[in-house]
C-alpha cells in the first residue's frame, strides 16, 4: 500500500516514521486480517527490519497487538479507545440538544455545550432565544477556559498537577479588568465552583457579558463536557445568577443521567450493599 508521491509532496511537514506507522495501521484496517512483518513489508514497500521496529513500537503503545505464537499483528484496543472518544463527542452533541433547547426556554438566554480540548474550551453546540441581542460565540470556536464559565466548570475537576501545567503552558492573560490572572486566585475560584456546583464568568472574558456553567458527567462520573447560559450583564444580575444557576445545574444533571451517570451511582450503591 505505497502512498502516492505527488499527494505526499503536497504536505510539507511529513515525518517519515509517522508516514510508515500510518501506512501499517491503514493496511491492517483495509485488509481486515492479521499480517506478519514480511507481509506488511511487501505491502508498504519498507524493508523488513524497519517494519519490525515499527511494529514493536506500535504494539508497545497498544496501537497494535501481537500474536506471539504466530508473529502476526492486528489493530490494538488503543485505537478503539481513541475512536470511541471521538464518537462520544459527536454523540453527546446530539443527546444534549433537547436539554439546551429547554434551557433556552427556561432562562431566555443563549445556551452552549462545550468540551475541554488541548486546554481550551471548544464549543460543540449553541442555541439562542428569539432576542435581538446576539452572543458572540460560534460552534467550533475556541476560547480560554480560565475566564469562561463553561471552562471553569471543566477546569474545576482536573487533577491539580494538570491544571498547573496548563497554566504554566498557556498563561493567564487579562481580557478584562475582572479576569483572574494568578494561579492562586484561579485555584480559589475553582474550589468555589466545586463547592456550589456551578461556575460564573463575571465579565471576565468580555465586558458586559456574563455566563453560568455547570459540569456534565458520563457513566463513570468523569466530567466530559459543560453547559452554560450567557447573557448581558444587565440581565444576569447578582440577584438572578443563583436562581438561573439552579436551572443550569438541573439540566446538566439530567444530561449526565442521560449519559448514564446516575446508573453508575446506583450500581456502586448496589455493590456496596452486596459487599456489606
Amino acid at each position: 500500500m505505497k502512498r502516492d508521491a505527488s499527494q505526499a509532496n503536497r504536505f510539507p511537514y511529513r515525518i517519515q516514521v509517522l508516514d510508515r506507522a500510518m501506512a501499517i495501521l491503514e493496511l491492517l484496517w483495509q485488509q481486515g486480517r492479521e499480517l506478519n512483518a514480511q507481509q506488511i513489508s511487501a505491502h508498504i514497500g519498507v524493508n523488513k527490519s524497519t517494519v519490525r521496529r515499527l511494529l514493536k513500537a506500535l504494539a508497545y503503545h497498544r496501537l497494535l497487538e501481537e500474536d506471539e505464537r504466530t508473529g502476526q499483528y492486528r489493530l490494538g484496543m488503543k485505537l478503539f479507545e481513541l475512536g470511541s472518544s471521538v464518537v462520544a463527542r459527536l454523540d453527546i452533541r446530539a443527546r444534549a440538544r433537547p436539554y439546551l433547547e429547554r434551557l433556552v426556554l427556561e432562562t431566555g438566554e443563549t445556551a452552549h455545550l462545550c468540551i475541554l480540548d488541548r486546554g481550551e474550551v471548544l464549543y460543540l453546540d449553541k442555541h439562542e432565544p428569539m432576542r435581538t441581542m446576539r452572543i458572540p460565540s460560534e460552534v467550533g470556536r475556541r476560547n480560554p477556559a480560565y475566564c469562561t464559565a463553561v471552562g471553569k466548570a471543566l477546569l474545576a475537576y482536573l487533577p491539580e498537577e494538570e491544571l498547573e501545567e496548563l497554566v504554566r503552558r498557556q498563561g493567564l492573560r487579562a481580557y478584562t479588568p475582572r479576569t483572574i490572572t494568578t494561579l492562586a486566585e484561579l485555584k480559589q475560584e475553582l474550589a468555589r465552583v466545586r463547592e456550589r456546583g456551578y461556575a460564573v464568568d463575571d465579565e471576565e472574558f468580555e465586558e458586559g457579558l456574563k455566563c453560568i456553567g455547570a459540569p456534565v458527567r458520563d457513566y463513570s462520573g468523569r466530567v466530559v463536557a459543560s453547559i452554560s447560559i450567557a447573557g448581558p450583564a444587565f440581565r444576569l444580575t447578582e440577584e438572578k445568577i443563583p436562581i438561573l444557576a439552579q436551572s443550569v445545574m438541573a439540566v446538566a444533571r439530567e444530561l449526565s443521567e442521560e449519559l448514564g451517570y446516575r446508573a453508575a451511582e446506583e450500581a456502586m450503591i448496589f455493590f456496596d450493599e452486596v459487599a456489606s
